[in-house]
């Protein structure tokens, strides 16, 4: 397998995307003869196989490429246009970032306060969590929709008591988990200090003054015209998550309470436009920017991976933090992406209707097309560390992980492996049909983090899908002694 190559973009993505799955999407619907770029999406969606997908390409300050390939309804054959609207999902959070943003430059909130000065009404042990560490998903607070629970307009107000009786998960600022009960009060935060619904303050202070008419809050429940169908290779087998072959329908609900999180829906070219008028000044002055895409920092001084080739979290926008051509990147869904590449004056909007499609994996090789020097690595977009192991590894084999783990440490005692890293490396592997290579991966996960619920969670799952439903219990089991709220792994071990 290749290290480090430039573009020619075709050939460059290509060798990136030839480990994955390889079969045909819907025809793409194109007015114009395809340049590379479009080769390049079209590519991906073959071997994605995404339905529909909407693409935007800023290049200093201006919308150079608008695309739109494939369809947005599969049932109906409606194809994706410039007007059809795609779910944002947690894309939403950046938006929130920026109004929280707008509220600190007003003189109405201090991101360093402890939220119990603003809502003194919340859970006393709630109180010190900093305005940050709730943009930054480092509050330690309890997750209201942890373990996936399913919240919906109907018992949102319920888990909203019952997610106040829970403890902290941890200190505030001594690790990074995601968590959507951070979102929540932030929603509150802003209706609070703004003087009216969360909602309307974005709408007014962001949607009007960039013109997205196309740009709302909703979720399956509204009537919202040309709206995208969501979909999904996703099942459920035994309680646990498998990739099939069969396309599912995606039904996706963000009650009231909950869409600062996920609760947007937009198009390319509105988000595109956003972007410039956010770098050109007209939502932020440039210091607030700055400090809106500034990583959060543990107590420790250390930053945490938010997976893959993210690895930071800043005010709701995760980063790609490297030595060329860094990137602040919010991502939804598992279907959307958008990169923004300050240095370079470039960003890149993605917009799918796929769960599981991962645009951010491949958003680097649309970069690529546009600046010259970008060299795209294979290893799935891993840290460096990660991807210099998954080389190694692609050459001698999975086996001498272990190994391969032991040298590197021999030579420097500081080298780490996060945990989120080494999880999101394990899932690409699984993506690709690499069960015993995943398998390897997340066994080393376990060894390396042996009181993380979401190691073993992993492994057993992928002892599960070999079929060895022995050491798939076994570790199930363990899963529930770390973490009784795991409702997968409650279900396999009940089956």
């Amino acid at each position: 397998m290749k290290t480090r190559f430039r573009s020619l973009c075709a050939g460059l993505f290509g060798s990136t995307l030839t480990l994955l799955l390889g079969i045909s999407a819907p025809a793409t619907a194109q007015t114009a003869a395809p340049d590379s770029v479009d080769m390049l999406v079209q590519q991906a969606m073959r071997q994605l196989r995404i339905p529909g997908l909407q693409l935007a390409v800023v290049r200093h300050g201006q919308v150079v490429k608008l695309g739109q390939y494939g369809l947005a309804n599969v049932q109906d054959s409606v194809p994706v246009t410039g007007q059809t609207r795609f779910f944002l999902n947690s894309i939403t959070k950046a938006f929130v970032g920026v109004a929280v943003m707008q509220l600190v430059e007003a003189g109405k909130l201090d991101l360093g306060a402890p939220i119990g000065r603003y809502q003194p009404e919340l859970p006393a042990p709630w109180h010190p969590v900093t305005v940050r560490q709730l943009l930054t998903h480092t509050s330690g607070l309890p997750d209201i929709m942890g373990e996936d629970a399913l919240v919906t307009e109907n018992n949102e107000a319920a888990t909203w008591q019952q997610v106040q009786q829970q403890p902290l998960e941890f200190k505030p600022g001594e690790r990074f988990a995601y968590n959507q009960t951070n979102y929540l009060l932030l929603g509150r935060l802003i209706t609070q200090l703004s003087g009216q619904p969360f909602a309307e303050f974005i709408q007014q202070r962001q949607l009007n003054v960039v013109k997205m008419p196309r740009t709302s809050f909703g979720d399956a429940h509204n009537v919202l015209p040309h709206l995208a169908r969501g979909y999904t290779f996703t099942h459920y087998q035994n309680g646990a998550p498998r990739r099939g072959k069969e396309l599912r329908n995606l039904f996706e609900v963000f009650p009231p309470s909950l869409r600062t999180a996920a609760g947007m829906s937009s198009t390319a070219q509105e988000v595109a436009n956003w972007l410039i008028a956010l770098q050109q000044g007209q939502l932020l002055q440039a210091p607030s920017l700055a400090t809106l895409w500034t990583p959060g920092r543990l107590t420790d001084g250390s930053t945490q991976s938010f997976g893959g080739k993210l690895n930071g979290y800043a005010l709701g926008w995760p980063t790609a933090g490297r030595p060329e051509h860094p990137a602040v990147a919010p991502v939804g869904g598992g279907r959307s992406a958008v990169f923004v590449y300050p240095q370079d004056e470039l960003a890149i909007v993605v917009l799918t209707n796929l769960q599981g499609a991962n645009p951010e994996r491949f958003v680097d090789a649309l970069a690529a097309c546009y600046l010259p020097d970008m060299r795209v690595a294979d290893g799935f977009g891993l840290p460096p560390s990660l991807r210099t192991l998954h080389r190694t590894l692609c050459r001698r084999g999975f086996s001498y992980l272990p190994e391969e783990v032991k040298k590197a440490r021999r030579q420097n005692p500081a080298y780490e492996l996060p945990e989120t890293a080494v999880n999101a490396w394990g899932y690409s592997l699984v993506e690709q049909g690499q069960l015993t290579d995943a398998l390897t991966v997340f066994q080393l996960n376990v060894q390396l983090y042996p009181q993380s619920a979401n190691t073993y969670d992993s492994l057993a799952e992928t002892y599960a899908a070999l079929g060895n439903k022995k050491l798939a219990a076994q570790h199930y089991t363990r899963t529930l002694a770390l973490n009784p709220k795991n409702r997968a792994a409650a279900e396999y071990l009940k089956q």
